[in-house]
């Protein structure tokens, strides 16, 4: 099939696809911690060295794995993936948006842009459904043991990951044909061609950035928690973000409806354009 253009659906993983943090259900528990601790460990050691959180927190994953003995292979953290546990309506959403997409010639891509752990994100079962997994990952020895971060991806570095989209480089390595002039209007995904859903302070610099280019931003909040909400009202106001919506995504809930009103919009968009163009003198 032939597709007239395509629109990339940008997402977060922790709190957006998934409730808390992905290192929650099975990696910290392991480790004999609590939520609270690992966490207030990891953030302690980035106050008192001045580091980057995302750092310090891929730090604490392999100084705790170590002293318990557990696996710091790549099958290890992809494991743990198996037990994140999903929004409601997560694991069939992909599937219908792409065929709401192709029923208007229009082809959806999807995307992970998230702080969390690629080989965590790469265990889950919605893993395939990504054109590219942007997250932190380690470098691994020649036993395929972790040892180093490869990739940390904290609030501000999210947005590079953007522009890769936008000019169609998967590479993180790539940092050459990034900075190649290319006119918009021949860029793979354009932004105004894009919808970023993020549900935290690391998402509020891409969904401003995607808001500001012409394209729209999801600030995205559990259902279940009122004070979450309440965060997420605040981005409407400070104009940080175009919509909020509560995070299921079963068919005809908020979410869903939104995000084909907003293929719709784009879809016109696009035919107006072009008519537009050809009534030029």
């Amino acid at each position: 099939m032939e597709f007239r253009f395509t629109i990339a659906l940008i997402y977060d993983f922790d709190g957006t696809l998934a409730p808390g943090n992905m290192q929650e259900y099975d990696f910290i528990p392991a480790v004999g911690k609590s939520n609270k601790e690992f966490w207030t460990e990891a953030n302690t050691l980035a106050e008192e060295q001045d580091a980057d959180m995302v750092l310090t927190y891929m730090a604490r994953m392999i100084q705790e794995a170590k002293s318990k003995g557990l696996s710091l292979k790549r099958e290890a953290f992809q494991e743990s993936g198996r037990r994140v546990t999903l929004f409601n309506g997560v694991r069939e959403w992909f599937s219908r948006i792409n065929r709401y997409g192709e029923e208007r010639g229009i082809r959806i891509l999807h995307y992970i842009n998230s702080s969390g752990l690629k080989e965590i994100i790469e265990g889950t079962e919605i893993a395939h459904e990504f054109r590219k997994i942007y997250a932190c990952s380690f470098l691994y020895d020649v036993d395929g043991i972790a040892y180093w971060p490869a990739v940390a991806v904290n609030y501000t570095n999210k947005t590079q990951f953007i522009f890769k989209i936008n000019k169609g480089i998967e590479s993180v390595y790539d940092s050459e044909r990034i900075n190649e002039f290319i006119e918009e209007e021949k860029r793979p995904v354009q932004f105004r061609h894009m919808i970023y859903f993020g549900d935290g302070t690391t998402d509020i610099p891409c969904m401003k950035l995607v808001k500001q280019q012409g394209g729209h931003s999801i600030a995205v909040y559990n259902p279940r928690s009122r004070q979450k909400r309440q965060t997420m009202e605040q981005l409407i106001r400070d104009n940080r973000v175009s919509y909020i919506c509560a995070a299921d995504y079963s068919p005809d809930k908020e979410i869903d409806t939104l995000v084909r009103t907003i293929i719709d919009k784009i879809h016109a968009d696009d035919r107006l354009s072009k008519f537009y163009r050809k009534t030029e003198p």
